[in-house]
């Protein structure tokens, strides 16, 4: 099963306890056999998926959107974005250059066409920017990929 993760970055401490927590429980539902968690690997739930799959016995695949992307990261996420990397079974590239929202957006429709399944830590509200979380989202529906959204109840962006 090759499922992937797009979500809102930037969670809160209490909100990002309990986003763990689904998608740690989210993780454990599948066959580790079988399971290939597809990422491009931000901070937050991209992360943090990507880091369940493996602690579970799943497989990860990175998507990076852009050559500069990992740049555009928080200087505090480049270690856990490394280690992910490094522990990437296989890394796709969309051969863009410049990070911008576009890219991501090219990155979200390439990992899209990647899974059989996407996992959505989304509050079910728009995108705040173009290719947020509300854009992955309406791209895999329109592509035919079941979504699977996760969102604490009560949690608030």
């Amino acid at each position: 099963m090759r499922v992937g993760i797009t979500g809102h970055r930037g969670l809160g401490p209490d909100v990002e306890v309990r986003v763990r927590a689904l998608l740690a429980a989210q993780a454990e539902c599948y066959d580790p056999a079988e399971l290939v968690g597809v990422s491009c690997i931000a901070d937050g739930p991209d992360a943090w998926f990507a880091e369940a799959v493996l602690a579970c016995g799943g497989r990860v695949e990175v998507v990076v959107p852009a050559g500069e992307y990992r740049a555009g990261l928080p200087g505090r996420h480049h270690p856990v974005y490394d280690r992910l990397i490094a522990r990437a079974a296989e890394v796709h590239h969309t051969g863009l250059v410049e990070s911008t929202s576009e890219a991501h957006q090219a990155g979200s429709e390439v990992l899209v066409g990647l899974v059989d399944e996407l996992v959505a830590v989304w509050d079910g509200k728009p995108a705040r920017g173009y290719g947020g979380t509300a854009d992955v989202v309406a791209y895999a529906r329109r592509a035919g990929v079941p979504v699977r959204v996760l969102w604490p109840e009560g949690a608030v962006r």
